[in-house]
This record gives C-alpha cells, sequence and structure tokens, in this order.
C-alpha cells in the first residue's frame, strides 16, 4: 500500500508569507499611530486634571483667607508636586497620583525660569513639537508663542 504524505506546497507557503507582510505593513502604522494618539489623550487629562487642582486650591484657600497667588506646580524633581505660592512649599500636592520623576519615558519635563518674565515652564514633548505650559495669575496657562506655529496647534490639541 502506498502512503500519502498530506504537506503545504510551496506556492501555499509564499502566499500566506505575502498575505501576512501586507497585514503587518497595514497594522504596525496604525498601532503606532493609535499609541500617538494615547499619550495626547493623557496629556489632555493631565493638563485639565492640573488646571482643576489649581481652581480648587485657589477656592480653598479664599475660603481660609489667603489669598497669596500660586505661582508654581512642582519643581525639577518632580514636575506636577507641590503648589508654590511666594512663600515658597505649601506641602500641598497637585495631583493625587503625581508622575514619577523616574518615569523615563513620560514627556513631561520642567524647565526653570525660562518662560515669560522668568516663569517656569512645564513642557510636554508631543509630536506637534514642544508644548509649553507656564501658570500665570494661578493658572495653568498654554505659551502660545506666535513665532512658533506648531506649538499653537500643539496648545489647541492638549485645551481643546
Amino acid at each position: 500500500m502506498k502512503q500519502s504524505k498530506s504537506a503545504f506546497t510551496m506556492i501555499e507557503l509564499v502566499f500566506v508569507i505575502v498575505v501576512i507582510g501586507i497585514l503587518a505593513t497595514v497594522a504596525i502604522p496604525r498601532l503606532a499611530a493609535t499609541r500617538d494618539d494615547a499619550e495626547v489623550t493623557k496629556a489632555k487629562v493631565l493638563v485639565a486634571s492640573v488646571r482643576n487642582a489649581l481652581a480648587m486650591e485657589r477656592q480653598k484657600r479664599v475660603l481660609r483667607g489667603n489669598f497669596k497667588a500660586i505661582i508654581d506646580v512642582g519643581d525639577s524633581t518632580n514636575v506636577f508636586g507641590n503648589f508654590y505660592d511666594e512663600d515658597g512649599d505649601t506641602g500641598v500636592s497637585v495631583l493625587d497620583y503625581p508622575i514619577a520623576s523616574e518615569n523615563k519615558k513620560d514627556r513631561w519635563h520642567f524647565s526653570a525660569g525660562t518662560g515669560k518674565d522668568g516663569r517656569n515652564q512645564y513642557i510636554f514633548k508631543s509630536t506637534l513639537d514642544d508644548v509649553k505650559f507656564e501658570v500665570v495669575n494661578g493658572k495653568f496657562e498654554c505659551d502660545t508663542n506666535k513665532t512658533n506655529n506648531t506649538n499653537e496647534n500643539g496648545c489647541k490639541q492638549l485645551t481643546n
């Protein structure tokens, strides 16, 4: 009796490899774009959280009779650490779960005194170039530099 062995032919194997290659070329760019979208969404949520925390801290201070302006929300060791006023650290955390400073993949950075009038800047490194924020009059505002159009687009993306 003759036994027949069933196996894939070379043409079938090449066809499967080509199909897998086509799927990979379509899927990989979409996955990369999804990751960037997730990072931008995370930054939008963080900006909204910092803005809400500033508003709440201002309201708490007014209720306590403390009218000192908040001038910063972090430092070089912790980007969004504690609130600072003219007298220094208040000991009150900006975020309940702050960003760990040892997180090397995080896109938020602190830059001391590089903003307008020597204010500290909080920089989000995105695909739209660096988007810079400052605490202005107790509010977390995006620095829309008119000469840098990509920064303005980044500001719109993170604040709208």
